[in-house]
């Protein structure tokens, strides 16, 4: 008897010669069509800076609103997080908004793969950092577009490069993805989820999938919501127009080789689709997708489920940093509440030419060769109906959606942004692409074909003729485009012809998203705002806070005048200023109290330059007029932690500086004699939350710039009252208050809450200890805000005028208090569901495999 063998299901049945000549040539040209794309898409981002003379390549700058603001600053602090120089960790930032939760802002900010990358440049030249990785992940993502056309059907590799490209190079990512990098990740997000979904529709990766579910949603939760919606609809229409026959089969068998899958896993597909198609072994019919019964429909049931139960674990992997940062935003003050109002038909038309700005309207820019080739699939009758209508349905919906109310609140996760509002034009732009790239699988198309397509696209810019945004070079380049594009796919194929072919559209490709970068370089600078680059001074003001820091002994105060909203960020020290989707509603209710300013309707928190709020949260010492200023030495800071006697908590009113006085438990500010002139000595401080313009006193002026509910002014000093009678001027606008700080009084109130400060102080990442003196009773104030996420030791954490408070006991001689971001522990739960769940799901696949091929034969 010989011995038993064991025989796991049947070979795969091999490739015609044909097929597979096809599928060694798309392997081998697989990685130079990933780089032609990625290569394409730098030339033509750094050719258009450099065009426009914008940073690195010229001497305009890029420090604009939210990239100025936050995103150059949250990855200074995660370069000093990743150099073992920040004050705080992962879970608590000691340095902004006088203690607040990080771990949202990472997921919200710098959660990207790619932003690590930060810690391989040097701390000043941290700029060039975001820049480069901005290209980088624009790069990427024409890669990953490229990747996806060619896994999806054969087609010329140097086409599927330039398509890639124009993905990449799209309006929504020149305009808005430039100066908001976080927002780059859902670009490379969405070819990468449509590549899941096609593993799910096969049956293959149950691993990687969900994976790569995971590292986009952490990524960037937002774009990656908006490019999550977008590939479940490329999904259902890849299920909808899979034909019956061979001809799709074949199709798969020839494209899944490029994407590292074997003739096997192709066939496996071709099995798929041929029963989705409703089962019939003959090629579909001109012009009909094939049948589509009852069959086909569970199978398309199917197919969604497993798509579900994938981007599901994915979600739940990703969960110990979404839940925080969802929580987060709970948190938060609230921003702007503002209702959708729809562009006009015109101007969407008019953004979907190139060298076109608009902050309100979808950039929906993707270089006319993507245009022309999808209107030319609607007269293309070699195609079957059903994939040339369901393709072009697909982006007739995704841009209606964007303009309806409900479905505009679907695609913001049920809440209109606050800023742009067509924030998910990256997923109309890649649904483009992808119907571009359909008709490649069914070979060029005809001139009758162009010559209709060629028409819709002229007759779009026809009707864009009446909007404002439209610009001469938008119908030139357009115009350009289209004839070079249309010659291009008249020309043969090989030899010379298809090395013109090729120039001619990259040239289109590149040319159009250079001139457009250009374009949107020069009106950000004009329409937005814009704030001071990096440079000498500020790293001259950098240094000196470095040299006076002695966290966390006092405080040391980036100050005025401010360079971004993250000032303790991006130039170290502690203080209160901090701007971010999560500024906690407790942190801005507190500072507003205590007489400080701010703008973006409150999220935006400025340093308050003020002694009482000083010695409360212990700044030692601070920037003021060109140069750091240190606490006297009669009168050094406050620890961060002070046992105030028993008694109630303050309760706020409506004039800051009472506030203050309650707070610190001591009156230290007078009420100005009569025509509002304080006396002689005494510091004058002018709160006028509304007012803007110059204020005075003799020879001392300051501006003020507030207004609600867009800004509020901070209380700021006059300066000394040096004669008698002089009175300060304040410009008009709301409620004005003056008050005469007394220094003295001051002194003695600080000494007081000196004698009943902690002794030793133990700051961690993740929250601190303090050692009481012996007999303290009372209620111990940390000084820093009572936001949601902090646990104490020996007592529950209060609250004492929006400050973090413990009740302190007789006996009591430590203090410790622990933070931990709300949300974190459901999210590591979550976390470890996922795993479970996708380990269960690799154990049953693994087992149904087994059952499905049966009992093992056994031969003699």
């Amino acid at each position: 008897m010989s011995n038993a063998t064991r025989t796991r299901g049947s070979a795969p049945p091999a490739l015609a010669p044909a097929a597979a000549a096809r599928a060694a040539r798309l392997t081998a040209e697989g990685p130079r069509s990933l780089l032609l794309a990625a290569l394409l898409t730098v030339l033509a981002v750094c050719g258009g800076d450099a065009a426009a003379r914008v940073f690195p390549f010229g001497p305009r700058h890029r420090a604009v609103n939210d990239l100025a603001n936050q995103f150059v600053p949250f990855h200074a602090h995660l370069w000093d997080l990743l150099r073992g120089r920040a004050d705080g960790g992962l879970l608590l930032d000691w340095q902004a908004g006088w203690g607040t939760s990080f771990l949202p802002d990472y997921g919200t900010y710098v959660s990207s793969p790619f932003a690590p990358l930060v810690a391989l440049f040097p701390r000043g030249d941290i700029e060039y950092a975001v820049y480069g990785i901005t290209v980088l992940k624009t790069a990427v993502a024409a890669a990953a577009m490229t990747y996806l056309l060619r896994r999806l059907g054969p087609g010329t590799w140097w086409w599927a490069s330039a398509l890639g490209a124009s993905y990449a190079l799209c309006g929504w990512s020149l305009a808005e993805g430039t100066y908001n990098p976080m927002w780059l990740d859902g670009l490379i997000a969405f070819p990468l989820l449509c590549l899941v979904g096609e593993w799910v529709r096969e049956g293959r990766r149950p691993l990687l999938g969900p994976l790569v579910v995971a590292v986009c949603w952490v990524a960037n939760f937002y774009t990656a919501y908006m490019a999550t919606i977008g590939a479940a609809l490329v999904l259902l229409v890849r299920l909808l127009t899979a034909r019956a026959g061979t001809a799709d089969a074949a199709g798969n068998a020839a494209a899944g080789p490029a994407s590292g899958a074997g003739a096997g896993s192709a066939a496996g597909a071709a099995g798929e689709l041929s029963s989705a198609g409703g089962g019939g072994a003959g090629p579909a019919r001109r012009g009909d997708g094939g049948r589509f019964g009852t069959g086909a429909r569970l199978a398309v049931v199917r197919t969604l489920l497993r798509a579900g139960l994938t981007t599901g674990i994915g979600v739940a992997l990703a969960a110990p940093v979404l839940l925080p940062v969802f929580l987060g935003s709970r948190h938060a003050h609230p921003g702007l509440v503002r209702e959708f109002d729809p562009a006009p038909a015109t101007d969407v038309l008019a953004r979907l030419l190139p060298v076109t700005y608009s902050f309100s309207t979808p950039a929906a820019f993707v270089s006319t060769a993507v245009l022309l080739l999808v209107a030319a699939l609607l007269f293309r009758r070699e195609i079957p109906g059903r994939e040339r209508w369901l393709w072009a349905g697909l982006c007739a919906a995704v841009l209606a959606s964007m303009q309806w109310g409900p479905t505009h609140l679907l695609w913001h996760a049920f809440a209109t942004p606050n800023g742009s509002p067509y924030r998910q034009t990256f997923v109309l732009s890649g649904v483009l692409v992808l119907t571009a790239w359909t008709g490649f699988a069914h070979g060029r198309p005809d001139r009758r074909a162009l010559l209709g397509g060629a028409a819709v696209v002229a007759a779009l810019s026809l009707g864009s003729l009446p909007s404002s945004f439209l610009t001469p070079w938008a119908l030139l380049l357009t115009a350009a485009g289209l004839a070079a594009v249309a010659a291009a796919l008249l020309l043969p194929r090989r030899g010379r012809y298809g090395v013109i072919a090729a120039l001619l559209v990259v040239g289109t490709v590149v040319g159009q998203a250079a001139a457009t970068t250009a374009y949107a370089d020069r009106e950000r600078l004009v329409r937005l705002d814009d704030y001071p680059p990096w440079g000498t001074g500020q790293q001259r003001r950098a240094d000196a806070l470095a040299e006076a820091d002695g966290w966390p002994a006092y405080r040391t105060d980036p100050g005025l005048p401010r360079v971004a909203g993250n000032d303790p960020l991006l130039l170290g020290g502690q203080g209160a200023a901090y701007y971010s989707s999560h500024t906690p509603a407790v942190l801005t209710g507190t500072l507003t109290a205590l007489g400080g300013g701010w703008t973006s309707r409150g999220r935006n928190l400025l340093s308050l330059d003020n002694p009482v709020t000083d010695a409360l949260f212990g700044v030692g010492a601070r920037w003021r007029d060109g140069t750091v200023v240190r606490a006297e030495p009669s009168a050094p800071p406050l620890p961060l932690v002070t046992v105030r006697p028993p008694g109630p908590a303050p309760a706020y009113g409506r004039s800051p500086f009472r506030n203050q006085e309650l707070l610190l438990g001591a009156r230290v500010y007078e009420a100005p004699g009569a025509g509002g002139a304080c006396r002689v000595g005494t510091e004058v401080f002018l709160w006028a939350p509304d007012a803007t313009g110059p204020a005075r006193l003799g020879g001392y002026e300051t501006r003020l710039l507030g207004g609600r509910p867009k800004r509020l002014a901070a209380l700021t000093s006059l300066g000394v009252q040096q004669r008698e009678g002089t009175a300060p001027r304040v410009p008009p606008g709301g409620r004005a208050e003056i008050a005469c700080l007394d220094h003295d009084r001051l002194r003695a109130a600080v000494a007081g809450l000196r004698a009943r400060a902690a002794t030793r102080i133990d700051v961690r990442d993740d929250g601190l200890t303090a050692t009481l003196p012996p007999g303290m009773t009372g209620t111990a104030v940390v000084a820093a805000p009572r936001i949601a996420g902090w646990r104490c030791e020996g007592g529950k954490a209060g609250a004492y005028g929006g400050l973090l408070a413990v009740d302190v006991r007789p006996g009591t001689t430590t203090v410790s208090c622990r933070f931990r971001p709300p949300g974190l522990r459901a999210g590591q739960a979550a976390g470890a569901a996922g795993v479970l769940l996708l380990t269960a799901s690799l154990w049953l696949g693994a087992r149904g495999r087994r059952k499905a091929e049966g009992p093992v034969p056994l031969s003699r």
